[in-house]
């Protein structure tokens, strides 16, 4: 139940229409649970969550490769969370353990079935080709949702790279606008804006967003078009020759898949649990039944970036719970009035926690202030400021959107170095930081 009363039955999933493909952040939206009196050491796993996710690649590459060590930092980390809410708040506990596993079924089934949907060939990566791959997808990530546009593309644009010796920058602006930005002009782009829309924000509001999407969308390939002419220009001229060899035309296989692809979505735009959950699982299986295990081998298809997510979101989920609570045990000691306080604060949140909750959170702070009811309860300026705060700066970090995560994961398997946790956060700040301040002098104030 939210602070307004209004009834959300919304674990996980239920949260995410297509948005499921959408692009989750872990967690739940319900505002239930608190706990005023929890101390804020209770974020220390949290934290400590993060720092492994970030610091273990750079300690010990070899040993953090491998999801069952991935399993057991998340659990070393996780365990005092488990105890505490095992004797306090078990149904906080159950809850959480519900949506994880709606959040999981729904990401592999995703996975797996985009998996399914090769699109082969291999085309010249000029920056003009990686643009419209760019662009192609942060139209799609509204349509189909982050994660959905996010699997369907990745692969595709990481063979047609493949004879590029620099690419990372590419994968990194995929993140960015497929991911995430891309997502911001429908309820089923993001969870947090599906989440609204359950909470009385009408379902075309969203496209009040359009001049910020449009102008971050715009912008962002501009700078990516600008960067990878000049980084094509620093390509050997081997890797350039073989490019143009290597060149096919593309051809789309599986494409029955877009049934499953589309039975996934209508489930979890319009079903209920546990209904919702089994259709999502009998779709993951009949596509693994009936695509060709060839199909699967032709894009070195494996398990391992969707064992990962699994692994290393236990950790998150766990450890996020007390974090949530504290927040929401204190939001209403929050000195917020201005739009442009919310976009950073809402923002700077989501980059690390879940942004559905967050979301909420400051969906209902943005309630109890003083100030015209124009759209579910507050003003179109805050209720702008919150939306663009919760998708956009999902792309801050790695862990700001589970779509991130999971890029990185294929990325890294098919054999492209990606940068560490603090190494993706220097692009971030230095491309989307300044972009964001832009956002606020010119949208926000």
């Amino acid at each position: 139940v939210s602070a307004s009363g209004m009834q959300i039955e919304t674990p996980w999933a239920a949260q995410l229409p297509v948005a499921t493909s959408i692009g989750f952040s872990p967690g739940g939206a319900e505002i239930s649970g608190t706990h005023p009196g929890l101390s804020p050491l209770w974020t220390l796993p949290f934290i400590l969550m993060l720092l492994a996710i970030a610091l273990f690649p750079l300690v010990s590459t070899v040993w953090w490769s491998k999801n069952l060590n991935k399993l057991w930092v998340s659990l070393i980390v996780g365990t005092p969370v488990l105890i505490y809410y095992l004797k306090r708040d078990p149904h906080s506990l159950l809850e959480t353990g519900a949506e994880f596993i709606s959040f999981i079924i729904l990401l592999a089934s995703l996975y797996v079935v985009a998996g399914g949907i090769l699109l082969t060939g291999d085309l010249r990566a000029t920056p003009q080709t990686n643009t419209a791959f760019l662009a192609v997808g942060a139209v799609l990530a509204s349509l189909i949702g982050t994660t959905g546009a996010s699997l369907l593309l990745i692969r595709c644009l990481l063979k047609t790279n493949s004879e590029r010796t620099h690419t990372v920058h590419t994968i990194v602006f995929f993140i960015f606008l497929v991911s995430n930005i891309g997502g911001s002009l429908t309820p089923l782009g993001d969870p947090p804006l599906f989440v609204g829309y359950l909470e009385g924000v009408p379902f075309g509001w969203t496209l009040r967003l359009l001049p910020e999407w449009i102008s971050m969308t715009a912008t962002l390939l501009l700078i990516y078009f600008v960067w990878d002419t000049v980084m094509m220009g620093r390509e050997p001229m081997a890797a350039l020759k073989l490019d143009k060899l290597q060149v096919q035309p593309l051809r789309l296989a599986g494409s029955f898949n877009f049934l499953f692809l589309l039975t996934i979505v209508l489930s979890v735009a319009f079903l209920h649990p546990p209904l919702r959950e089994a259709v999502m699982v009998v779709a993951l299986l009949l596509s693994l039944k009936i695509t060709p295990k060839e199909l699967y081998s032709a894009h070195r298809f494996t398990f391992y970036p969707i064992v990962e997510v699994t692994v290393l979101f236990l950790g998150i989920f766990l450890t996020m719970i007390p974090a949530l609570d504290v927040l929401r045990a204190r939001a209403q000691g929050i000195d917020l009035r201005e739009p442009w306080q919310f976009f950073w604060a809402c923002g700077g949140l989501s980059s690390f926690l879940d942004n559905t909750p967050t979301y909420l959170v400051f969906l209902n702070l943005a309630r109890g202030l003083p100030g015209p009811n124009e759209v579910a309860g507050v003003s179109h300026a805050l209720l702008r400021a919150i939306s663009l705060g919760s998708v956009f700066m999902g792309a801050n970090t790695y862990i700001g959107n589970a779509p991130n995560f999971m890029v990185r994961s294929v990325a890294e398997e098919s054999g492209l170095k990606m940068p560490g946790f603090f190494g993706y956060m220097l692009y971030s700040g230095l491309v989307l930081i300044p972009l964001f301040v832009a956002v606020t002098f010119i949208f926000l104030r």
